[in-house]
């Protein structure tokens, strides 16, 4: 189990995107909870994966998907903010997670751009 900071983070985000999953599925929506469900756990899994990269450009490439996967997740909070299944407070805590995660992984991108010159 790792323990840095992003991946406690991206690990810890992923668990809250299943219970979310969980309950729309309660409420019988299928077409974004799939698709957040994907995004939102497909971080941390590309995370994890860039630790054991092939070297530095796979290393970023994982890293950038990981980004666009946080992004993509950022979309599905808040169509289902601005569609009424989650309240403006999840919607804020879910989303400020997501951010703090992207906010890491564009770091972490351009520290190893930096260390890859």
């Amino acid at each position: 189990m790792r323990n840095d900071k992003l991946s406690v983070q991206s690990m810890d985000f992923a668990v809250s995107v299943i219970n979310l999953v969980k309950y729309l599925q309660e409420k019988r929506e299928s077409v974004i909870s799939n698709q957040i469900g994907r995004s939102g756990t497909s971080i941390g899994a590309n995370i994890r994966e860039a630790q054991y990269a092939h070297g530095k450009a796979d290393f970023i490439a994982k890293l950038q998907i990981a980004l666009k996967e946080a992004n993509e997740t950022g979309y599905w909070l808040e169509l289902l903010y601005k569609t009424s299944y989650i309240t403006e407070q999840e919607y804020k805590t879910l989303d400020s997670a997501c951010t703090s995660i992207r906010v890491m992984l564009i770091s972490s991108i351009n520290t190893a751009k930096e260390n890859a010159k």
